[in-house]
């Protein structure tokens, strides 16, 4: 495991005041490829962000090391957050809160069946994820909560690793970028499209741009309901992060929200979440013939959707990056599990 952290070089002051713990092999590499598409060929950069780490890689590895680091003046046993029966987020944080040590805890929810729902519910199993179901009014999700975590020295990760504190393994990753466009490895991208769920992903990429002077606009592509990823609490996640940076460390700029350069593109959601439609299709389909990525249609394929898209409105297409967010480690093989471990109402999925 190798990392490099370009935002404790930048600002050591802040390094020391936020602990971080490495699970990633970072930088993530990048390279440019050509595609052809609706009778246009254009080049691409690609950020493998896929390749994050050994065990289990993806986007969310960046959040993590933030939001799984020990607290020293905290008692913690057990960490505990949210997603749906196929979230990756949820399944990521089970897989290293086992590799520290911690016992886990997923409240999930349903969502349209997908290939992808069944390895993850018979991994967390083999894990010994504590899997509860989650859902209903407020009164009952606030019940949930206090029935499984009262007592139980539990530390809580929000849905998709998107506090203040997560979007910080994505600051780190737009400084990341730049110095990787500083050195030539690829041409400095116009545009860079990533997969938005709970926001922090792309919220923080965005501030680590700023900071580099990288001029370049997130694309950030919506695939959760607009009550989850909406342009009002993009602004409010990257407005929280940059000021709790600055107050860390004074020589993080004050104005530093104020220089962003992002959009959420709502037109490729596909009527709701791991929902689908024939341009998703068709971009997941062109990312493995032409560029050798697995993408699946739930994120990666819809933001790979936009770009294509703009691709074939435009006459001239700046350059264009796919940060791609998709965890290209194959899970390890369970030969046998407690089904007894998936609440019942989750086993349809199997």
């Amino acid at each position: 495991m190798t990392t490099v952290n370009y935002l404790d070089a930048m600002y050591p002051v802040f390094g020391e005041s936020v602990r971080r713990i490495a699970l990633g092999n970072f930088p993530t590499p990048v390279r440019q490829i050509g595609i052809r598409t609706a009778g246009k060929s254009q080049y691409v950069s690609i950020k493998y962000d896929n390749l994050s780490a050994n065990v289990y890689g993806g986007n969310k590895v960046r959040k993590l090391e933030y939001l799984l680091a020990p607290r020293t003046r905290h008692r913690v046993r057990r960490f505990a957050t949210f997603g749906t029966v196929g979230s990756n987020h949820a399944l990521a944080t089970a897989i290293y809160a086992k590799q520290l040590g911690f016992e886990c805890t997923c409240f999930l929810a349903h969502q349209a069946k997908v290939e992808t729902i069944a390895p993850a519910l018979i991994m967390h199993a083999s894990l010994g994820t504590e899997i509860v179901r989650y859902g209903g009014p407020y009164r009952s999700r606030l019940k949930t909560l206090r029935q499984n975590l009262w007592d139980r020295d539990a530390w809580v990760v929000p849905a998709g690793g998107s506090s203040w504190i997560g979007t910080l393994g994505f600051v780190n990753a737009g400084l990341e970028l730049a110095a990787q466009v500083d050195a030539g490895e690829i041409p400095p991208p116009a545009r860079i499209y990533v997969a938005t769920g709970t926001m922090g992903t792309a919220a923080g990429l965005a501030l680590g741009l700023a900071i580099a002077g990288l001029r370049a606009e997130v694309q950030a592509v919506r695939v959760s309901a607009t009550d989850i990823c909406n342009d009002e609490g993009l602004i409010r996640l990257i407005r929280k992060t940059a000021t709790m940076m600055h107050q860390l460390d004074s020589s993080v700029p004050p104005d530093l929200a104020n220089r962003v350069r992002i959009r959420i593109r709502h037109s490729f959601f596909a009527g709701g979440y791991a929902h689908s439609d024939p341009s998703i299709e068709n971009a997941v389909h062109l990312a493995d013939e032409q560029l050798g990525l697995t993408l699946e249609s739930t994120y990666t394929g819809k933001a790979m959707a936009a770009l294509l898209s703009d691709i074939k409105q435009n006459d001239s297409v700046d350059e264009c990056l796919f940060w791609n967010t998709y965890n290209s480690v194959p899970l390890t093989p369970v030969d046998s599990f407690d089904a007894s471990a998936i609440p019942a109402e989750f086993r349809c999925y199997l």
